[in-house]
């Protein structure tokens, strides 16, 4: 299952959404969209859980959570785009 994480701050780093959606299952991949040029955090990120149980279970547990002092948006999304350092 892929999942789109919003609204993050820039202190958000891989390790931490991975330590927070591990408690919900699997996570083959977490990763930090970030611009090309200054590569600061554009406060979303791109997870997936490879088992779709596991997946919609930490959606409803984590969507309108607070992580660094800020309310997650937490969605599924049909695909992961190609490029993550738009």
């Amino acid at each position: 299952m892929n999942i789109l994480v919003s609204n993050l701050t820039v202190n958000v780093i891989s390790s931490d959404l991975l330590k927070l959606f591990s408690r919900y299952g699997e996570v083959s991949y977490a990763a930090i969209v970030r611009d090309k040029k200054s590569v600061r955090s554009k406060g979303n990120a791109f997870l997936e859980m490879p088992y779709e149980a596991q997946g919609k279970e930490a959606i409803l547990a984590l969507h309108q959570t607070e992580l660094d002092g800020q309310k997650i948006i937490v969605q599924e999304i049909e695909y992961m785009a190609g490029e993550f350092n738009n």
